[in-house]
């Protein structure tokens, strides 16, 4: 793993975190912390494509309807996991632990950073690294 490339994936991944818990917080003036988690997860998915696109991975070319494609399919899965941890430690775990301080913000920060290591892998060898020949297995 090259150093430089994860950390410009840290930092565009941070951004985009950070747009996605906005977003939810905003969301969730409006509809259930469940469905916001969805929305806001849009939020960052636009945010991290722009930014991974342009500053951390580099591919050729504008982009193709099939990176598009790879870049969303890589960030279904991490919704789930997103989804899952985020309302597991809101609903389960923090109630269990008495923990209330910003419990659903604090869930969903912990789960908006729990895919950081595979996404990053699977980013750069199928999203971008497909596009360049650079094997996507």
């Amino acid at each position: 793993m090259q150093l430089a490339t994860f950390l410009r994936f840290l930092m565009s991944g941070g951004v985009a975190a950070a747009a996605n818990i906005g977003a939810r917080v905003l969301f969730s003036q409006f509809v259930s912390y469940s469905l916001a988690i969805v929305g806001a997860y849009v939020v960052g998915l636009v945010t991290g494509y722009t930014l991974m696109k342009c500053l951390v991975f580099e591919s050729e070319g504008r982009g193709s309807v099939g990176e598009y494609g790879r870049y969303f399919m890589v960030n279904m899965a991490a919704l789930a996991q997103v989804w899952l941890l985020s309302m597991g430690l809101k609903d389960h775990v923090f109630p269990a632990l008495g923990f209330t301080f910003h419990a659903e913000t604090v869930a969903h920060a912990i789960g908006v950073v729990s895919p950081i290591v595979t996404s990053y892998f699977l980013h750069k060898k199928y999203t971008f690294g497909a596009s360049q020949g650079a094997g996507s297995g």
